[in-house]
């Protein structure tokens, strides 16, 4: 029996039971809606669980569950793991609920940052660099540069949040991710002023007043600008929208 579990103390649920609940969270945003946001997928997500308590229980876990909750979606399982973990623990739906509302939105901020503000990007940016150098296989690099990361954070933050329970918000505090947005924001640049280099060159067309410079040389005084205004703390969305609309004007 325990090998079937998994859990700290005289506190465990069903190892088959945990992956259920796990793979339940991966679609906490199909049933997202405006009111509630995240509340349907995250009692669909719980369901496997609550199916072990008395009725009573459930009409109060179902009520707790069903009121408003949302936060970035790759997190959620690191929530819905210590919500199974203080449940077990016999934790009152208040106690549970100012859990849920406690984390949801530092966990929304650190995620939108980091995921949707600096990896995305870096990995669109790199996938396009390649699509222009004409690799086919470009869109899967972009798959291969964003999953890894998700998918990790999903599963090891959903065994750590059982793990842990109250306590599972120092895994999250230990991945550092505002520190790790910061640095992939900086390469996500690099990438950027090399692609406006590659777009420069192919696009180039001499200017009658300055026949004499060269594509790269003007591809290298966009890397220039790059790295200028990310020192001055220009907003890297700026400097994307500068580096486009350069290109635009070079490819005339």
């Amino acid at each position: 029996m325990g090998d079937d579990r998994y859990g700290e103390g005289v506190f465990f649920v069903k190892k088959s039971i945990l992956i259920q609940i796990l793979l339940r969270s991966l679609t906490i945003q199909a049933s997202f809606n405006f009111k509630r946001m995240q509340n349907l997928g995250f009692t669909f997500t719980m369901l496997p669980q609550l199916r072990n308590y008395d009725p009573q229980r459930v009409i109060h876990s179902l009520a707790s569950h069903l009121q408003m909750f949302n936060t970035h979606p790759y997190f959620t399982a690191a929530v819905v793991g210590s919500i199974v973990r203080l449940e077990e623990e016999g934790d009152t739906s208040l106690e549970t609920d100012h859990l849920k509302k406690a984390v949801m939105g530092p966990y929304a901020a650190i995620g939108d940052s980091f995921f949707w503000g600096a990896l995305r990007l870096f990995s669109a940016v790199g996938a396009v660099l390649l699509a222009y150098q004409g690799y086919l296989l470009a869109p899967l690099v972009f798959l291969l540069l964003y999953n890894p990361a998700h998918a990790w954070v999903r599963i090891c933050g959903f065994f750590e949040g059982y793990r842990r329970g109250r306590r599972s918000i120092y895994f999250i505090k230990g991945l550092d991710l505002p520190r790790l947005t910061g640095k992939i924001r900086f390469l996500s640049l690099i990438l950027i002023g090399i692609l406006a280099a590659v777009v420069a060159e192919m696009a180039y067309r001499p200017l009658d007043i300055l026949p004499e410079i060269p594509g790269k040389a003007v591809a290298l005084t966009l890397i220039l600008l790059c790295f200028l205004g990310i020192r001055k703390g220009i907003a890297p969305l700026l400097i994307l929208y500068g580096t486009v609309l350069v290109c635009m004007v070079l490819s005339i």
